[in-house]
């Protein structure tokens, strides 16, 4: 992996949202996720597709608190346009398990 400097991290706008709604993406070419994420009032609601069915239920993803960059360009995942990128690591399968703070953050909190 390429070597990245400090400036290139600050160019990644990663921010603190809260999950508002979840729905199955049947459609997905692989098992997928639906999220809107609130992102505070500066960011407002943005939309994405995650392939986390092997640990999360869209029911039980409501009102979790996740880290996203949201300063990508938008993606089409077939009919479903995804404006964020939700962030996780693998667990020891591969499968991802979201990052979340440990504590209450303010909605649209910036990682540094």
């Amino acid at each position: 992996m390429a070597e990245a400097t400090f400036d290139d991290f600050l160019k990644l706008d990663i921010r603190a949202g809260r999950v508002i709604r979840a729905e199955a993406f049947p459609e997905a070419r692989k098992p997928a996720i639906k999220l809107w994420v609130d992102f505070g009032e500066e960011i407002g609601e943005r939309k994405t597709s995650a392939q986390i069915t092997a640990h999360y239920d869209p029911e039980v993803l409501v009102g979790k608190t996740v880290m996203g960059v949201v300063n990508f360009p938008p993606r089409q995942i077939g009919k479903f346009m995804s404006e964020v990128l939700v962030l996780g690591v693998p667990d020891a399968a591969g499968e991802v398990v979201l990052i979340s703070p440990d504590q209450e953050v303010p909605l649209g909190g910036r990682l540094f």
